[in-house]
């Protein structure tokens, strides 16, 4: 086996066509990126991914919590979670890159039916972590990555390893977050659930006991886990998908303030505006402008 370093220059090479955006692999479900990406869509409501940095570095802020991880590490996140995205490039200068793998819970539903059982308590684990990188897992990458460059093997070989990426990270520390996502009465699973409400229900008003019958659960116990799995409480949560909502309508759908504070469920366009501020560091008009203008 080569060694990391090697592993890493070859995946770097491998990833060297993407763009400052999200870039298809045309590997189902692995996109690349790099470069500096535009801020707004940084912040965003991002799916269950594991994220491999393969120069630079990148924090991730979700709730009242911030991860900072770099090609040492790799980045898991098992539910859908808005949060708040910073990138940097290499300390020689070399631009940001990185690659990601959409998680999808059948897989790895998949997958753990044929891996030993468990035990597992109704302890929510955190729904994104980070963790260092392994030779065996950078390993899968390559082989992944790979393809890029035989397309005709994709059909045959894709699936083969995703799988092994994913049970790398099974066997590594986040691995109990991974099997949650693929678990229907894991606490994880169960709020996620109630996420999937907020996420489509976003503009109506939240009921707490509502989404805690949604997810089978008491109220103390819902909140406590919601708390634990997301590091927001759900009005939180919803007061940020509904931010960010706000944020591509001002900006892609060249809506106004007033019509963007209503479209996405708030009363008072001036609490609306007082949060946005709170939220992206500038009033929503203020803020619009200045990304259009600098990314033009």
């Amino acid at each position: 086996m080569f060694t990391m370093e090697e592993q890493l220059n070859e995946l770097r090479m491998l990833a060297a066509d993407a763009k400052n955006r999200m870039t298809e692999t045309g590997i189902p479900r692995v996109v690349m990126v790099q470069g500096k990406i535009p801020e707004h869509e940084l912040s965003a409501v991002y799916e269950p991914m594991v994220n491999l940095v393969l120069q630079g570095s990148k924090s991730m802020a979700v709730g009242d919590r911030t991860l900072h991880y770099c090609p040492a590490n790799y980045f898991v996140m098992s539910i859908d979670l808005p949060a708040v995205g910073t990138v940097w490039p290499a300390q020689s200068g070399a631009p940001y890159l990185a690659v990601a793998l959409t998680l999808r819970p059948a897989i790895v539903a998949d997958l753990i039916a044929d891996l030993p059982a468990r035990d597992r308590s109704e302890k929510a684990d955190a729904g994104f972590a980070v963790a260092a990188v392994t030779p065996d897992l950078m390993d899968a990458w390559v082989r992944l990555l790979r393809l890029m460059r035989r397309p005709a093997d994709i059909p045959a070989l894709a699936p083969a390893y995703e799988r092994e990426i994913l049970y790398r990270v099974l066997q590594g520390p986040q691995g109990s977050m991974l099997r949650d996502i693929a678990t229907p009465d894991s606490a994880s699973a169960r709020v996620s659930l109630a996420i999937q409400w907020i996420r489509r229900e976003f503009a109506e008003p939240l009921r707490v006991e509502t989404l805690a019958k949604k997810a089978a659960m008491s109220e103390s116990a819902f909140h406590r886990h919601f708390k634990a799995v997301t590091a927001m409480s759900p009005l939180q949560y919803q007061k940020r998908v509904r931010l960010l909502q706000a944020r591509t309508l001002l900006l892609v759908g060249r809506k106004s303030v007033t019509a963007a504070a209503f479209e996405v469920g708030y009363e008072s366009a001036t609490q609306f505006s007082r949060e946005y501020a709170r939220a992206f560091g500038l009033p929503p008009g203020r803020d619009a402008q200045q990304v259009q203008t600098r990314y033009q």
